[in-house]
């Protein structure tokens, strides 16, 4: 059994504290339930931003689905499914299971076989089985979530001995969402070792003919996502993954390159929140300049408690690294606010490569309202954190990062309540604004909501608006790219890096009393001419908060400054 399953790791030694020089340290190999298998090798990739913006694939139309055929006509040349024992988790032990580890893929005949070898025991990998269907086409089939039959989306897996010349189809048969950025012109993403050893090339997109339609008549219905692709280079080691993959290692490796860095750390401790069902580490940044943190208001954010949606930790990583730099802004939001970060809430989800659930077998934001700690203990202790922090200082803002499979650009979902007075309901449509206007190519405020359904009460984002956080949000950060600003291409790392400096230069927007930029008609998109009387130019806020009203008394039918009130209309009408 793992020490502290479910229970806060202790608090007595964080890593350092603020000022003070830090102690080098390791750290252990991730916890896999008992039950997995992981190969020995490490998987690291490079980092790269493509030269120019990827553009989208001419989407094709769901009418056109593919015929392809299935495991009765092909063979298997690779199957691994964990030996689930029972339908729960029981254990977790550092590199999985006991034992050699079982050979999965088929094995090649010769130097003239050309079958493809696959592989994904490895962290965050998903592929359960791959069936050739031809000779250089292939049904792949997605391991479901551990202890569930559902939740199939991220994927991530190896392929070698690839073949230069011939055009591959791969289609994965077992999607689970009936609808997919794929059906708009997603493509997915392929890394080959030899053009990132030889010519430092990462991450890039590839497919042509991508489609995304339903597979067939069965219940519960599943989906099919297909694409063709031509590799590199032969005799390749290539990796596929439906969005740039981060895992619990690569955020290890970041934290222990924060803790080496004298600069960055002296504003930095990290502890552990708590410690995950396998016995994971959940950490903990406190983020603030040293010396007293009296009069400091608090920003709490979170991401990965979905463990596929990848693009949430490459934001996060860009909010760490401007939190942490030296850059005058950066200094300021230091000096005015401590910041209480946890950038992955279910390491176990993202250790096994599941989409959605965490080992407790169930979606830890759908939790927070009744979770138990030796259930999903980030979920309890995060909030339990929050209440902390509340009882001492106000919490101005709290963000969770995910990523969305169905709507393109980036945008955020708030908390609107029907008792809510107008200042109120405008005043959760600020910030999401003023994000619009600094990230203009990027993040949609049309797609922005605020609707709290009775369905989403047991998210991050409505728990801690319910313990008084009044700024609380979950940035949705497309698995695709951008529609915005003359943009219809895919984002890159240095994209999704970029809203975190973004939300930062935001936030500070928002809490600054000082004006430092001019607003937007919202009708003429013109700049407004604000005057105050003596006290010179409006503050960004209140200029936002006068162009909202204005935007919403024009979608209501009524003339801006005609007065009205906005008590007597209702949250659906406001919605919409």
């Amino acid at each position: 059994q793992m020490p502290h399953q479910g229970r806060p790791a202790p608090f007595t030694k964080p890593w350092r504290s603020l000022g003070e020089p830090q102690a080098p340290f390791s750290l252990p190999a991730p916890r896999w339930p008992v039950e997995c298998e992981v190969i020995q090798e490490t998987i690291e990739h490079i980092e790269w931003v493509p030269p120019k913006p990827e553009p989208f694939c001419p989407p094709m139309g769901p009418e056109q689905a593919l015929y392809t055929l299935g495991e009765e006509q092909g063979t298997v040349v690779y199957h691994s499914s964990p030996a689930l024992q029972g339908s729960c988790f029981t254990r977790a032990r550092v590199g999985g299971a006991l034992g050699p580890l079982s050979s999965p893929a088929a094995p090649l005949e010769g130097p003239q076989d050309t079958t493809l070898l696959f592989e994904s025991r490895f962290e965050s990998g998903n592929l359960q089985k791959a069936i050739k269907v031809g000779p250089y086409e292939y049904v792949l089939m997605l391991r479901p979530d551990l202890y569930t039959a559902k939740h199939t989306q991220w994927f991530y897996f190896r392929v070698q001995n690839t073949r230069q010349e011939p055009l591959y189809r791969f289609t994965i048969a077992n999607m689970a969402k009936p609808k997919s950025l794929y059906g708009q012109g997603l493509r997915p993403l392929l890394y080959s070792q030899q053009d990132a050893q030889s010519r430092g090339i990462g991450w890039r997109r590839v497919g042509t003919d991508v489609r995304y339609y339903r597979g067939g008549a069965g219940e519960p219905p599943t989906f099919r996502l297909s694409w063709t692709v031509r590799f590199p280079h032969d005799g390749d080691t290539c990796f596929f993954a439906a969005c740039y993959p981060y895992t619990y290692s690569d955020l290890r490796r970041y934290l222990c390159a924060l803790a080496a860095d004298p600069a960055r750390s002296q504003h930095c401790t990290v502890q552990p929140l708590c410690r995950s069902l396998a016995g994971n580490t959940v950490y903990l940044l406190t983020i603030t300049s040293p010396g007293g943190t009296a009069g400091k208001r608090a920003v709490v954010a979170s991401a990965r408690v979905h463990p596929g949606e990848s693009g949430g930790s490459w934001a996060m990583r860009g909010f760490l690294d401007f939190l942490l730099s030296a850059h005058e802004d950066a200094q300021l939001l230091r000096r005015l606010f401590i910041f209480k970060v946890v950038p992955m809430l279910n390491p176990d989800g993202v250790v096994v490569g599941n989409s959605r659930c965490s080992l407790a077998g169930r979606d830890p934001n759908r939790a927070y309202g009744k979770a138990l700690p030796g259930s999903f203990p980030a979920v309890w202790h995060l909030r339990a954190m929050v209440q902390r922090v509340l009882a001492e200082r106000e919490v101005v803002l709290y963000c969770d990062f995910h990523g969305h499979s169905r709507k393109n650009n980036v945008f955020v979902y708030g908390c609107d309540a029907s008792g809510d007075d107008a200042g109120l309901r405008l005043r959760q449509r600020v910030f999401p604004l003023m994000l619009s206007k600094n990230a203009p190519n990027k993040f949609s405020f049309s797609s922005c909501k605020y609707r709290v359904q009775k369905s989403k009460e047991g998210t991050g984002r409505v728990s801690m608006w319910r313990l008084g956080v009044s700024h609380s949000y979950t940035l949705e950060v497309a698995f695709s790219g951008s529609t915005l600003g003359g943009r219809s291409s895919h984002f890159s790392v240095e994209d999704l890096e970029s809203l975190g400096r973004l939300l930062c230069d935001t936030l500070l927007d928002f809490c600054d009393p000082e004006p430092t930029k001019v607003g937007l008609d919202p009708a003429q998109g013109a700049p407004v001419p604000l005057d105050h009387g003596d006290t010179g130019p409006v503050p960004q806020l209140q200029q936002c908060l006068a162009e909202v009203d204005a935007l919403l008394q024009r979608q209501m039918g009524r003339e801006p400054g005609s007065g009205g009130s906005w008590s007597d209309v209702s949250p659906s009408e406001l919605e919409s």
